[in-house]
């Protein structure tokens, strides 16, 4: 089992004690265990109810296809995606261990590395966008306000908001669950105010004058939607239910992580959508700087508010994902303390943030590829993790998420072999023209009959969707008799059976 041994920092806050987490990939034990479903709400909550999803709004328009096109993209994208979430976040009441230990029960302890390798990679980019477009926006504001705006100020801008990150990621679970409930009310009621200001910017006869698209662009929007969503936490989406009591209704948490995460997104993509059409030059401008871009039609004395609800909706993010990308990095197999991956990933997420902020020149294009190619694999571990999920009628035996020689067993080929397959069939089905390193995929469009890289069906990222449902058939169906054969065994007999 790994360590999880360091010392204990604490400061007193409201009378109780905040302590740095030592918990990291270790089983939570029962006596720790506390709280209800509905909590699972504040977390979830708190991290998408960021003013990015105002730019949503935008990036979907930009598909070609219409307001009420892109209103349908969005609430399915959102909500099936983050019903996904729901799914995988009941293993973490089964097992009460993070989201990719819980994964070994189907690709092995040392099979497992994988998909940890590239839950983090996922996380690590994400918090580094979080992180980016936060300093971007306290710099664009910043800039109007006359305090600046070049470059001092988006050095101060990066320091402030990164350490913020850091800090509560480092420190853990306690401090991240009173963070996000403050950052759900302040955010909540900023985002009400700020839509109240600019709601005479929408112009309705110009939004609905946008014309339809075609299908495919719809479905590729859809696609894009999920994997802007909840196919971006769903590698973490057991982290935060691993610490409710085992006899917490599992439907309630389906429903708590679903709600709580899609209720914000969707009511900030509809005024998104009607903003973003009303404008295009705010439309434009948003592909640049995504939050900035939404300070140009807000009055003066609203400008430092909306700094406070946009750089914190961002924090909130980016602190659920230092935190389970450093869980992520522990198990792909580093050996450290927790809260020393949560600094590896800091370190990283700086350095990429000072790629984005001063040198990259466009934002848009890259965070589409890094969402859609990234979308793909960790789309085939959700199809295996779901269905093995689905297999199972007995909680996890804890003591053999950690033992190569208990009833997981070490590298199973199965799981191994169809999370390879599906984001191969994944990426020969999707394309990325926002960087030319990416121009490989595609390669199964032609050889299918869907019209090859720039045909109708290249910009659907039926990849996506490819992959997630190879993974969940196939664990489905290889699986099942595996799955058995690991419940008939006692902790004893499955250790002396596969030693």
């Amino acid at each position: 089992m790994a360590s999880t041994q360091g010392k204990h920092v604490t400061s007193a806050t409201g009378g109780r004690q905040l302590t740095i987490e030592t918990h990291g990939l270790d089983v939570i034990g029962d006596s720790e265990r506390k709280g209800r479903p509905r909590q699972l709400f504040w977390p979830w909550f708190g991290a998408n109810v960021s003013i990015l999803g105002l730019s949503y709004g935008a990036f979907v328009l930009g598909f070609g296809i219409s307001f009420w096109q892109a209103l349908i993209a969005g609430v399915v994208g959102i909500v099936f995606s983050f019903l996904l979430c729901g799914f995988v976040a009941v293993a973490g009441k089964r097992g009460s261990a993070p989201t990719m230990v819980l994964s070994r029960a189907a690709f092995g302890i040392r099979g497992n590395r994988l998909p940890s390798a590239i839950s983090w990679i996922l996380t690590v980019g994400w918090e580094t966008v979080l992180t980016a477009l936060a300093t971007l926006a306290t710099a664009t504001v910043l800039g109007r306000l006359g305090w600046g705006g070049g470059t001092s100020t988006k050095i101060i801008a990066l320091v402030v908001v990164t350490a913020l990150i850091i800090v509560a990621g480092v420190m853990g679970f306690d401090l991240i669950m009173r963070l996000q409930t403050v950052i759900t009310v302040v955010t909540g009621v900023l985002t009400v105010v700020y839509i109240v200001l600019v709601s005479g910017h929408i112009h309705w006869a110009t939004v609905s004058a946008i014309p339809g698209g075609s299908s495919q662009e719809l479905i590729g929007a859809l696609v894009f939607m999920m994997t802007g969503f909840g196919l971006g936490w769903v590698n973490a989406a057991a982290d935060y239910s691993r610490y409710l009591p085992r006899r917490a209704s599992g439907s309630g948490v389906i429903a708590w992580t679903t709600f709580g995460s899609s209720v914000a997104p969707i009511v900030l993509l509809l005024f998104g959508l009607l903003l973003a059409g009303s404008s295009k030059d705010l439309n434009t401008a948003i592909a640049g700087d995504p939050i900035g871009a939404l300070a140009a039609v807000l009055p003066t004395w609203f400008l430092v508010p909306f700094v406070i609800v946009a750089v914190l909706g961002l924090v909130g993010g980016a602190v659920l994902d230092i935190y389970s990308s450093g869980l992520a990095l522990l198990a792909a197999g580093l050996r450290v303390p927790r809260y020393a991956a949560a600094l590896v990933d800091g370190v990283i997420m700086i350095v990429g943030t000072v790629y984005i902020v001063f040198i990259a020149d466009d934002f848009l294009g890259p965070f589409q590829g890094f969402l859609i190619t990234l979308g793909v694999p960790i789309a085939a571990w959700c199809g295996i993790m779901l269905a093995d999920i689905a297999l199972r009628r007995r909680d996890y035996d804890e003591a053999d998420l950690f033992r190569p020689s208990g009833r997981y067993g070490n590298i199973p080929a199965v799981p191994v072999a169809v999370i390879l397959a599906g984001t191969a069939i994944g990426w020969g089905l999707v394309t990325n023209t926002y960087a030319g390193w990416l121009s490989w995929q595609g390669y199964l469009l032609e050889p299918l009959g869907l019209g090859g890289r720039k045909g109708a069906w290249a910009g659907a990222n039926l990849g996506v969707l490819a992959a997630l449902a190879v993974g969940f058939v196939v664990t489905l169906l290889l699986t099942r008799r595996r799955v058995r054969a690991q419940e008939s065994l006692s902790p004893v007999t499955a250790t002396k059976e596969v030693a």
